[in-house]
C-alpha cells in the first residue's frame, strides 16, 4: 500500500525538521520526504492545517489481558491507543497471570498481532509473581521479545533484588522502568500527604516516599551501569534527585503522565474516586515543578500509565476504591492543550516527549520519518477543539477525571507500519 501525506507541518525532532512537506510512505516505510512529491498511485492524505509526526509512544500503560479482560484486552486498548494518536504502547506485566516468563510474552505479543491496532511492546516483571521474592527468567522473556522489566504498581523493596535485575537487564540492554516507593513510608495513605488529606480526613501518603527510592535506584544505577527510568515521577524533589543524576551522566531518564501536570491534591472533591491514582496528585508546586521538568529537558517523557478499571471498583469509598484512571484518549489533547496551545512548550518539544525519547529509552527504532524508517504517523489537528466524554471511549473502562473538560488539539489520524489504523475520516484515493 501507498499513502502519500500532502502538504501538512512535518514536526520530526530527530531530523530537526519542522516544515510544511509531503511524506511518502512505501510497503510500510518512509519512502520519501520531501514537497511536491507525487501521488504515483497513492491515497492522498490531504494534511494542510495538520501536524505531522512520528508515531506516538505511549510507554506505560496497563491492558489487563490476561486476567481482567473484564477492564481491557490487548485488542481494545491497542484500538484506543490507536485513537489517542498512539502507534505504539508498552504494556506492563500486571496481569493474572503476571508476565514474568516467556510464555506469557508471546501470548500477549500475538493477541497485538492478531487486533492489528497499535504496535504493542511488553515489559517483564522483575520478580516472579511481581512477589519481590525471587528474580523472574529475565534471559527467556527477552528472548519472547520483552522491551524492559519492572514490578510497577508494586514497588520492589528488597534492595539486593533490584540490584540483581539491575545487573541482569544491563547485561540485555533494557532498561529498569522503576515504580519509586518505599512501602512503608507511605503508610497505606489513599491520597497525598497535606492540608488536603487532613481537611478531607483521609489517610495521606508523603511524597518522600516516592524521592526515597529514586534516591536508592539512581545509586544502583550508578554502581551497576543500568539504565534506570523513573515512572510517573510525581513531584519535585524527585526530580531534583533525577537532575542530579542527569548531571552526574547516569543513565537515568523519567516520565511524567498527565494527570500529575494539569491535576493536584486541591482538585480531590466530595471524594471522588476517579481522582484517586498512585502515584496520588500531588501539590501545586508539584504540578508547578513537573511542568518546569516538561519544559526545560530534566522530564524525558510523557506517559499515560493507562489503568482501566471497573465501576465496581471505583463506585466504593476513596479509601477502598483502586487506584488509577485511564489515559490513552485523553494524554494527547491534554499535552497539547495545556503544554503546546498554551506556549509552556514548542511542538517539537511534545514530539521528543511523546515519540523520539521513549524510542530512544526502549530502542524501539521508531521515533523518526526518515527515509527507510517504519511509517508509524501521527497527525494531529492542532485547533480540533473537543469536549472529554469517557463514554465514547474506544477503551472498555470509564474511569477519567476529565470527563467534561474542553481541550484544543487531537490526533485524526494514526498509520501503524504503513497502514493506517484509525482515521477520523478516512483518507482519499489517489
Amino acid at each position: 500500500m501507498k499513502l502519500l501525506i500532502r502538504g501538512g507541518r512535518l514536526v520530526d525532532p530527530s531530523q530537526g525538521l519542522d516544515e510544511v512537506t509531503d511524506v511518502m510512505v512505501e510497503e510500510g516505510e518512509v519512502a520519501a520526504v520531501g514537497g511536491g512529491l507525487p501521488d504515483r498511485g497513492a491515497q492522498v492524505i490531504e494534511a494542510s492545517g495538520l501536524v505531522v509526526t512520528p508515531g506516538l509512544i505511549d510507554m506505560h500503560v496497563h491492558l489487563r489481558e490476561p486476567g481482567r479482560e473484564d477492564k481491557e484486552t490487548v485488542e481494545s486498548g491497542s484500538r484506543a491507543a490507536a485513537a489517542g494518536g498512539f502507534s505504539s504502547v508498552v504494556c506492563m506485566p500486571n496481569t493474572d497471570p503476571v508476565i514474568d516468563n516467556e510464555a506469557t510474552v508471546r501470548f500477549v505479543r500475538g493477541q497485538a498481532q492478531a487486533a492489528a491496532a497499535a504496535n504493542v511492546f511488553v515489559a517483564g516483571a522483575i520478580s516472579k509473581g511481581l512477589a519481590g521474592k525471587q528474580l523472574s527468567e529475565i534471559g527467556e522473556m527477552v528472548k519472547g521479545g520483552i522491551v524492559a522489566v519492572t514490578d510497577d504498581g508494586r514497588p520492589v523493596m528488597n534492595s539486593q533484588l533490584m540490584r540483581r535485575a539491575f545487573e541482569y537487564a544491563r547485561i540485555f540492554d533494557i532498561p529498569v522502568l522503576d515504580h519509586c516507593e518505599d512501602l512503608d513510608l507511605g503508610g497505606g495513605g489513599c491520597m497525598n500527604e497535606s492540608s488536603a488529606s487532613t481537611r478531607l480526613g483521609l489517610a495521606g501518603h508523603h511524597s518522600i516516599a516516592e524521592e526515597i527510592q529514586a534516591v536508592r535506584d539512581i545509586l544502583l544505577s550508578r554502581i551497576t551501569g543500568c539504565r534506570a527510568h523513573i515512572m510517573h515521577l510525581s513531584c519535585r524533589g524527585s526530580l531534583q534527585q533525577v537532575r542530579r543524576a542527569k548531571d552526574e551522566g547516569l543513565g537515568v531518564t523519567c516520565e511524567a503522565a498527565p494527570h500529575h501536570f494539569t491535576l493536584c491534591d486541591e482538585d480531590i472533591r466530595d471524594y471522588d474516586t476517579n481522582f484517586k491514582m498512585h502515584p496520588p496528585l500531588r501539590t501545586q508546586d508539584d504540578v508547578e515543578a513537573i511542568l518546569e521538568g516538561l519544559a526545560d529537558g530534566s522530564i524525558d517523557c510523557i506517559a499515560s500509565d493507562h489503568a482501566p478499571h471497573t465501576s465496581l471498583e471505583k463506585d466504593v469509598t476513596f479509601p477502598q476504591a483502586a487506584n488509577g484512571i485511564i489515559g490513552l484518549e485523553t494524554s494527547l489533547p491534554l499535552a497539547w492543550d495545556r503544554l503546546v496551545a498554551s506556549g509552556r512548550i514548542s511542538p517539537s518539544r511534545l514530539v521528543e516527549l511523546m515519540s523520539v525519547n521513549p524510542s530512544r529509552i526502549l530502542k524501539l527504532e521508531r521515533g523518526t520519518l526518515r527515509r527507510g524508517a517504519v511509517a508509524d504517523v501521527t497527525l494531529i489537528d492542532p485547533q480540533k477543539r473537543q469536549v472529554v466524554d469517557p463514554s465514547r471511549f474506544r477503551s472498555k473502562s470509564r474511569n477519567c477525571p476529565f470527563a467534561g473538560w474542553e481541550l484544543q488539539g487531537a490526533a485524526v489520524m494514526t498509520i501503524v507500519a504503513g497502514r493506517v489504523a484509525w482515521a477520523l475520516d478516512p483518507p482519499k484515493s489517489g
